[in-house]
């Protein structure tokens, strides 16, 4: 089943700026839109699932060997059958973020490798190749020589296996329309990541012996959403962690004031949109950008999906993984913000992170040499 997402970056991102005697990280926050359509179900209950961004490829993985030493990887590719193949018969096409590779057959190129999306971006034009008596072998350049390939494509293997090398332990926040999606995604993502699985419905349900929609009838929305507040400022000091938050009206997350502690970790916004192809997708979160809606304004991440099918939540929460993987190779100081935010008490300042000392109560800064 292949699948795909498209992903739209608000803000550029610049480098963080360190004055003294103060210490002031500043950078503008970006937000990443993603369009994830979900499976579209006909009468006859078959399911498909079409996108473009999501990687797929078309070589069975025991016919090949990657390997990643430094600046440089190797790809090692079976070519099997008989008879001797010269450097005429092979195709090898790189891009900075594809790679196709045929074999001449019987007068036709057939292919042998297409993946659309590789694990992060090479030097297409440093690729080279060559035939090692039965194997193909074509050496790669990452565009990146500090960043560790888990394999030669995106998957949800790939991305969680190389996860810890660029969140660093910092949790992640699923927040958006519904509970129960912010649920399901958060407990694939946790699983694959070996993370925590936290759900503020069950903590606050527990805390309080009644469902949430009981609180909700007895005492508002707002009496929940302070509750959840609290419950999120005591979760904001944990690392490993995937947390669900309350979707709907009741969350926290949809108060402005409240997503104070939340910046503590990735938030990821899981949004059910009209939409139903990528154009449409793309204009409809310009228009929420534009118009201030708190979950693009405030999130680091937005999914957007068109319906809502349990059995795809992996392919959500793979979605919102590579979101975050491209987020964070744009600013790979990010984790590190997010842990000093952390240490410095969760005040509000994010992403301006402001000195010690600063007071968010009345905003004024800490005098000059006090640090």
């Amino acid at each position: 089943m292949a699948a795909s997402l498209f992903f739209f970056s608000q803000n550029p991102f610049t480098s963080p700026q360190i004055s003294h005697p103060k210490i002031s990280l500043s950078s503008p926050k970006p937000t990443l839109t993603l369009f994830t359509p979900p499976p579209f179900i006909s009468n006859n209950a078959t399911r498909r699932l079409s996108c473009k961004a999501l990687s797929t490829i078309s070589v069975n993985p025991s016919n090949y060997e990657f390997s990643d030493a430094s600046s440089e990887m190797e790809l090692r590719l079976q070519l099997g059958g008989g008879g001797t193949l010269s450097s005429r018969d092979i195709f090898v096409d790189a891009e900075d973020s594809s790679l196709k590779i045929g074999v001449k057959q019987s007068g036709s190129f057939i292919t042998l490798v297409e993946i659309n999306k590789l694990y992060e971006k090479i030097k297409s034009s440093e690729t080279i190749w060559y035939i090692d008596e039965d194997q193909l072998v074509v050496n790669l350049k990452k565009q990146d020589p500090d960043l560790k390939w888990p394999d030669i494509v995106e998957s949800w293997e790939s991305l969680t296996a190389g996860a810890m090398q660029l969140l660093k332990g910092t949790s992640i926040y699923i927040v958006g329309d519904s509970t129960e999606i912010n649920d399901k995604v958060a407990r694939e993502l946790a699983v694959g990541l070996g993370y925590t699985p936290l759900n503020t419905k069950e903590l606050l349900e527990t805390f309080a012996k009644q469902s949430i929609d009981s609180w909700v009838t007895a005492d508002g929305s707002e009496s929940v959403a302070e509750a959840e507040s609290a419950v999120l400022e005591n979760l904001s000091s944990h690392v490993r962690a995937v947390i669900a938050t309350l979707g709907g009206l009741h969350g926290a997350a949809r108060r402005a004031d409240k997503w104070r502690h939340l910046y503590a970790g990735f938030t990821v916004w899981l949004s059910q949109s009209e939409s139903i192809d990528e154009e449409s997708a793309k204009e409809e979160a310009r228009r929420h950008i534009q118009e201030g809606s708190l979950g693009y304004s405030n999130a680091d991440v937005v999914v957007k999906l068109h319906g809502w099918d349990a059995d795809h939540a992996k392919t959500v929460a793979q979605a919102s993984l590579s979101a975050l993987k491209q987020l964070i190779m744009s600013d790979k100081k990010l984790p590190g913000k997010k842990s000093l935010y952390i240490r410095l008490g969760c005040r509000g300042d994010w992403p301006d992170i402001k000195p010690p000392g600063w007071d968010p109560s009345t905003g004024a800064e800490v005098p000059a040499g006090t640090l």
